[in-house]
């Protein structure tokens, strides 16, 4: 309440002071942006409305729907976040790999992923035996996500997640979180877990509402699933993520090759249209054996290669003549929990560098 009337004292000083320098013009055009954003308001709660008949019809007991909703208000912040995302059009030029590389593979998240590994070994092992998961993998996700939980936002996760959905670009999406987290709070999840990222990911994960519901895992066995205070339970967590994405125990994610000058890159294009992600899968690719990559000239950067039949694809990030990848099923898993290659590789090389 304190900041609104704050807010509703500098619209009217703002707008007294326009009328004095710059004649009534200024102050009827401010008079209607301020209107504007009193029936945007408007708009919201009739919105709102919908989305709560929505919400009772899915479970969701009527009296939490009206205790959420009663101290909801539009944010516009998360929606200018979300409009500043980039949407992946084909005109947009793609930076190169190795910047992004050395932000997030740095010394401070290598060691502080070995530190994490070495005091959750014990935890660590046994979910990997029981998902096939590396332990260096769930790390990897653990430290890029949240920087191993040192920060996991400070939205409201219902308040961002209605104004996304309000907003309309991706409603369909946002909405249906909206009501995933009124499911989790209807089922008792306490209020700090319903803070999290400007997009509505939550706890150490970042897992959306709906991925909650799904995927989350009670790792050390008190009963509940809280990925926001219990470590073991976000690790848990993250490998039942991968698990149910596909994971292949045993299986590496990926590794650097160098490529000779000589291959043509038109015939091994992939010849595939993705139907998700399509420019992330552009860059990859038509899939061949280790044998057939051998063939072609390809040198692991490591000296030793994996079998010969198994499958990959090759990703060249910073372009020829630069560090290439050849890439396995795995490592699409690891773009089913964020659909960028850049974040892909750089999962994939900071559990490299944990391991190690």
């Amino acid at each position: 309440m304190w900041q609104t009337s704050q807010k509703d004292i500098a619209l009217k000083n703002l707008r007294y002071l326009l009328f004095c320098l710059a004649g009534l013009g200024s102050a009827s055009l401010l008079s209607q942006s301020i209107s504007a954003q009193q029936v945007d308001q408007s708009g919201f709660r009739q919105y709102l409305s919908q989305v709560r008949g929505k919400a009772i019809s899915q479970g969701v007991k009527p009296q939490t729907v009206d205790r959420v909703f009663a101290s909801i208000k539009y944010n516009d912040r998360v929606v200018r976040l979300d409009r500043k995302q980039p949407e992946g059009g084909s005109n947009k030029k793609i930076p190169p790999f190795a910047p992004y590389k050395r932000r997030h593979v740095d010394a401070a998240r290598i060691n502080g992923g070995r530190a994490k590994y070495r005091s959750l070994r014990s935890a660590l092992t046994r979910i990997e035996n029981e998902t096939g998961v590396p332990k260096q993998m769930m790390i990897a996700i653990y430290g890029h996500e949240t920087n191993y939980g040192s920060y996991t936002g400070n939205f409201n996760a219902p308040n961002a997640l209605a104004s996304l959905a309000y907003e309309g670009r991706r409603r369909a999406l946002f909405e249906g979180e909206l009501i995933a987290v009124l499911k989790m709070i209807d089922s008792g999840v306490p209020q700090y877990a319903i803070t999290g990222s400007w997009a509505g990911a939550l706890g150490k994960p970042q897992f959306l509402p709906s991925v909650y519901l799904r995927l989350a895992k009670d790792g050390d066995g008190d009963g509940y699933a809280d990925i926001w205070k219990s470590e073991v339970d976000a690790l848990a967590s993250i490998a039942n993520y991968f698990v149910n994405s596909g994971w292949r125990r045993g299986q590496e994610w990926g590794f650097a090759v160098n490529v000779p000058s000589s291959l043509s890159r038109a015939s091994v294009a992939s010849k595939i249209k993705a139907p998700r992600c399509p420019r992330v899968f552009a860059r990859h690719s038509e899939w061949k054996t280790v044998a057939e990559w051998k063939r072609l000239g390809i040198a692991p950067q490591r000296g030793y290669w994996p079998n010969d039949n198994m499958m990959l694809t090759l990703l060249e990030p910073d372009g020829q003549g630069k560090t290439a990848y050849l890439l396995g099923s795995n490592y699409r898993v690891i773009l089913d929990y964020n659909c960028s290659n850049f974040y892909a590789l750089s999962v994939g090389l900071l559990a490299d560098a944990v391991r190690n």
